[in-house]
C-alpha cells in the first residue's frame, strides 16, 4: 500500500457533445476489417458517464487504425486489421438491449461486442452472448453475480474490468487506515443488483476488519430517481460519520449537488466509490472531504507511464478536457481484446479465430491506460483484477485547474479481490482468507 497526493491536469469541465442516437457504420468489409459493436449510455442520466466512454472508444479506434498508440499496442488496428466500429446507445432498458445485441450479431454481423455499464444489462445479455457464440467483453459493469450466479461457466463472455467487490473492500480498508475513528456509517445506493451488492459487501468488509462501526440508514432509491430530497432528509436527521455511495453517472452528480445545497457535507463525510466521476462532472462543486475512488486506479488516480501519458494527452487534445473515468475503462476494454488477439495471432494481417482469441484472453495480463496492469485471473480467466486506489478530495487548485486529492493509498489486486473459486461475499465474510496485503 502506498500513499501520495494527486493533482491531475484538467483542461475543461465540459465534454464535447456526442450524438445520442445509435451511430451505424457501413456494411462490414469482410477480411479487410474487424467489425466491433460498442455499447455505451449515450442518452439519459447514464450519458454523463457513457458519452465519455464513447469518446474514448472513438479516439482509440482512430489511433489504433493509424498505428499511433504507444507500445505494446503500436500495431495497426487489431493485428494489422482495421477496426470498423458500430456505436449503440445502452439506454432504454433490458428488453431493448437484448434486441439491440441480437441485431448487432444477427443483422450487422459484428465479430465481437464491447460495452455495457449497467449490471442489469450485463446480467440479461450474458446468456444471449453464449447462445449466439459471440465474443463479448463487458468493459465495466461490476456486480459479482455476473459470473457467480448468472453465467458461472462462461466461454464467450468476459469482463476485463475488475468486479465492484474491489471498490468496497478497498474503501473499507481505506477508512480503517485513514479514518480509524469512524463509529457510524450510512449508505445510499441504487435499488438494483449493483447498489444492493455494493452495500452488502461494504458492510461485511467493515465488520471483517473489526472497525467497530455500526450502520444507520441503508437507503435504496430507484435507478435514475434524480430527486433525493427524502434520502438527504433521512441522512441529515440522523447523520453518520461516513455515508457510503455507489451511485454513478447523473445520479451521482445529482446527489452530490443536492447534498451540497443542503449542507449535508457538514455533518457527514461522503465516500463515493466512483467519486472521480463526480469530480469530472461537478469540479469544485464537489463537497470537500469526500473520499473518492474510480473503479480502479483511473482518472485522477492513474499512474504516469508512457501509455497513460499518451492517452491523457490525446484525449485532452481531442476533447479539450482531461479524460474522465468512463474514458479509461472504455479504453482498457479495447486493449484487452487487442492484446489477446495479437497474442493468439500467427503473423499480422488477419484476425485470429474467436476461440483462439478466447484462449489467449483467459489468464492474460495486459497493460492499460491507467498505468496499472489488469490480470484475467478469476472465473477461469474471464474476470479481471487490478490494484486499486482511493484518496480524499480536499479542494480545487485554480492555478492548475485540477482537483487536489490527498491521502492517496494504493491497494494490491490480491488484497482487495477474492481468490479464484471463492464467491466475493463469502470471501469477505471469511475475513479475507487468502488475501495478500
Amino acid at each position: 500500500m502506498t500513499t501520495a497526493t494527486h493533482r491531475r491536469p484538467l483542461a475543461g469541465l465540459c465534454a464535447a457533445c456526442v450524438a445520442a442516437a445509435p451511430l451505424l457504420a457501413a456494411p462490414a468489409m469482410a477480411a479487410d476489417s474487424v467489425k466491433i459493436g460498442f455499447v455505451y449510455f449515450l442518452s439519459g442520466a447514464g450519458a454523463a458517464y457513457g458519452s465519455h466512454a464513447r469518446d474514448a472508444a472513438a479516439l482509440m479506434v482512430d489511433a489504433l487504425n493509424a498505428g499511433e498508440v504507444p507500445a505494446p499496442y503500436d500495431t495497426v488496428g487489431i493485428n494489422g486489421v482495421e477496426i470498423e466500429p458500430i456505436y449503440i446507445d445502452e439506454a432504454g432498458g433490458v428488453r431493448k438491449q437484448i434486441a439491440e445485441y441480437r441485431r448487432l450479431v444477427e443483422r450487422e454481423g459484428v465479430d465481437m461486442v464491447l460495452g455495457y455499464t449497467s449490471s442489469s444489462n450485463c446480467n440479461a445479455i450474458a446468456p444471449i452472448v453464449e447462445e449466439l457464440e459471440t465474443l463479448t467483453n463487458f468493459f465495466h459493469c461490476g456486480n459479482p453475480g455476473l459470473f457467480e450466479e448468472v453465467e458461472p461457466d462462461p466461454h464467450y463472455t468476459f469482463r476485463s474490468a475488475p468486479m465492484g467487490t474491489m471498490d468496497q473492500v478497498a474503501l473499507a480498508r481505506y477508512i480503517a487506515d485513514v479514518y480509524p475513528d469512524t463509529k457510524t456509517v450510512s449508505g445510499v445506493n441504487q435499488d438494483y443488483s449493483w447498489g444492493q451488492d455494493n452495500w452488502a459487501e461494504f458492510t461485511a468488509a467493515m465488520d471483517a476488519l473489526d472497525t467497530g462501526a455500526t450502520f444507520k440508514n441503508a437507503l435504496f432509491p430507484s435507478l435514475g430517481a434524480g430527486d433525493y430530497g427524502s434520502e438527504i432528509s433521512a441522512l441529515a436527521s440522523d447523520p453518520a460519520d461516513i455515508t457510503f455511495v455507489s451511485f454513478w453517472g447523473g445520479d451521482a452528480d445529482a446527489l452530490m449537488l443536492q447534498s451540497a445545497a443542503r449542507g449535508l457535507g457538514d455533518s457527514t463525510r461522503f465516500a463515493f466509490t466512483l467519486g472521480t466521476g463526480v469530480i469530472d462532472g461537478l469540479g469544485n462543486n464537489v463537497i470537500e472531504g469526500t473520499i473518492v475512488g474510480a473503479r480502479g486506479p483511473n482518472s485522477y488516480l492513474a499512474k504516469e507511464t508512457a501509455l497513460s501519458s499518451w492517452f491523457a494527452d490525446a484525449y485532452q487534445e481531442t476533447y479539450d478536457r482531461y479524460p474522465p473515468l468512463g474514458a479509461y475503462v472504455a479504453a482498457q476494454g479495447i486493449l484487452a481484446i487487442k492484446a489477446a488477439a495479437e497474442k493468439a495471432a500467427d503473423g499480422t494481417g488477419a484476425l485470429p479465430e474467436t476461440d483462439a482469441i478466447i484462449a489467449a484472453l483467459e489468464g492474460l495480463t495486459y497493460e492499460t491506460v491507467n498505468g496499472y496492469p489488469i490480470s484475467m485471473a478469476l472465473h477461469h480467466g474471464h474476470q479481471g483484477i487490478s490494484d486499486t486506489v482511493y484518496g480524499t478530495y480536499t479542494g480545487w487548485d485554480d492555478e492548475a485547474n485540477a482537483p487536489v486529492i490527498e491521502d492517496v493509498k494504493t491497494y494490491d489486486a490480491k488484497c482487495v479481490n477474492p481468490p479464484e473459486g471463492v464467491k466475493a461475499l463469502d470471501w469477505i465474510e471469511s475475513g479475507f482468507e487468502g488475501a495478500s496485503c
